[in-house]
């Protein structure tokens, strides 16, 4: 198990958003990173309201207005964990800046993992997998509003076509040594 800087919950650390379009693997790497770490895992798609999942397996994307009440509902399942003193890894497309500020005005210290690859790849992936309601058609609509993460954003750019156990080993690293900094800074 990687050194348990990251099982101290400090203040900055406790909530992890994983974010990439659909089939970047953000449930996976999750569910992985959260077992690594001895945190919560929460896919951030069991929070859509009902009306979303409609209108997303009828083959429409949910434009900002759909998505701003889905993710306040993230951003407050974050904020009641940290307040509960819990660790925990939620994946979240949180494909906008403007969609992960939101989710920092619940948890300020939200350290973002963005499963970034190439969209050939991921259409493979999607399009091999059963999933209730995102179908292979709304990729390119995802490619279309990603923003990638700025350099002012606390978190970490992962390529996908690495092995998911690389990619833990990675990301566990990065959240030790933002751990450790914000430790320091402190």
């Amino acid at each position: 198990m990687i050194e348990a800087v990251f099982m101290r919950h400090t203040d900055r650390l406790r909530s992890v958003v994983i974010m990439g379009v659909s089939g970047a693997g953000k449930s996976t790497i999750g569910r992985l990173l959260a077992a690594e770490l001895g945190a919560q895992f929460r896919d951030g798609d069991d929070l859509h309201p009902s009306e979303n999942v409609a209108l997303m397996a009828a083959g429409y994307p949910l434009g900002d207005a759909e998505r701003t009440p889905w993710l306040r509902e993230v951003g407050r399942y974050l904020a009641d964990a940290r307040t509960e003193n819990e660790s925990l890894v939620v994946a979240c497309s949180a494909l906008k800046r403007a969609y992960r500020d939101l989710l920092r005005e619940h948890v300020p210290e939200a350290f973002f993992v963005f499963l970034d690859g190439p969209m050939p790849l991921v259409h493979e992936r999607i399009s091999n997998r059963s999933h209730d309601f995102m179908p292979p058609s709304l990729l390119a609509s995802q490619y279309l509003s990603l923003e990638p993460l700025q350099a002012d954003e606390s978190g970490i750019r992962v390529d996908i076509t690495m092995p998911p156990d690389q990619m833990i080993e990675l990301i566990a690293e990065q959240l030790t040594s933002a751990a450790s900094a914000s430790r320091n800074a402190s």
